[in-house]
């Protein structure tokens, strides 16, 4: 199948060549391919100034990442059936590396679909598309996910902030089966409640695991403090390790009732306590009152998004 040409600046590709998938407004040639030639979510066959094929994306011409490769080669389409070797792909590396069904399936790029994110759950998955591409073929990948996986529920949190930069709407809602408020999993031999419809992101943060197992080869015996907690992913794990003492600090007081709970669900509730507050101001409060830490968390969000926020920062 012949895919519509997009076509690169002179020496544009070199990023490409490298390794990098993404193309932006700035690098096209828009003399010879304009934009508004080709609609959001479009898929073409990239060539450099040259006409040498860079491999195949899809389009967003209204963003400043303009096109995303998924393949390195031309005139190939990102269908049904490539969808489903990809998600094969990854579901085969995942369970190489983890003994139970509590993982990152999906990672956008590293799995060569650019914006899509899969969490597993066990018997549930939570769902992120954050690119047009993806947007298009939202009802392929669920598609392709419960026929793969046969899962319970399938759910779409389709709320991430980055959607907005695809000029995509934000919706929270089951595409498939049914999804409760909180499922369980399991990280480094620990079990969680993650509140999947509610909590942050898609419920979990599964790129902390190995992170948090290095926490837990140091924390006994340790007085903890775990600072942007969430639901107590750090503290939870540490304590269950052997920690002597675990304080939780989140400014949610619903993520902190969940941090109790994750506690108790795995016996360490007399060591694991919480407190709400600012981040910035409890720890000043701490460090006044002359309280002192073996180990300190500090997990906390994205402070710089953007240059004009580097000096804050």
């Amino acid at each position: 199948m012949r895919l519509p040409e997009l076509r690169l600046k002179k020496g544009e590709e070199r990023r490409l060549r490298a390794g990098h998938l993404w193309i932006y407004s700035n690098e096209i040639d828009t003399a010879a391919t304009p934009l508004k030639s080709f609609s959001v979510g479009a898929q073409v066959t990239v060539m450099d100034s040259r006409g040498r094929t860079q491999g195949s994306a899809f389009v967003n011409p209204n963003t400043l990442i303009t096109a995303r490769l998924y393949t390195r080669k031309g005139d190939t389409l990102l269908d049904r059936k490539l969808l489903e070797a990809r998600l094969a792909r990854a579901l085969a590396l995942r369970t190489r590396l983890f003994a139970t069904p509590h993982y990152r399936l999906v990672y956008g790029d590293s799995d060569g679909l650019s914006g899509l994110v899969v969490d597993r759950y066990g018997d549930v998955l939570v769902v992120q598309i954050n690119s047009a591409g993806m947007a298009a073929m939202q009802e392929e990948v669920v598609g392709a996910l419960v026929q793969m996986l046969a899962p319970r529920g399938v759910l779409l949190r389709n709320d991430s902030s980055s959607r907005a930069l695809e000029n995509l709407p934000e919706e929270i809602r089951v595409a498939y089966g049914e999804v409760p408020d909180f499922v369980e999993l399991v990280e480094n031999g620990v079990r969680f409640h993650a509140p999947v419809r509610a909590g942050q992101k898609t419920g979990w943060f599964y790129d902390h695991r190995d992170n948090r197992a290095r926490l837990m080869t140091l924390a006994k015996g340790a007085r903890v403090l775990d600072v942007f907690s969430y639901v107590g992913g750090w503290g939870v794990q540490a304590a269950t390790a052997g920690a002597a003492e675990v304080l939780c600090v989140d400014a949610s007081a619903s993520a902190l009732e969940v941090v109790t709970q994750n506690a108790r669900l795995n016996g360490v509730e007399n060591r694991v306590a919480t407190q709400k507050g600012d981040a910035f101001e409890t720890l000043k409060l701490l460090h006044d009152a002359g309280e002192r830490f073996d180990i300190v968390v500090l997990d906390p969000p994205a402070f710089i998004k953007r240059r004009k926020d580097l000096e804050a920062g």
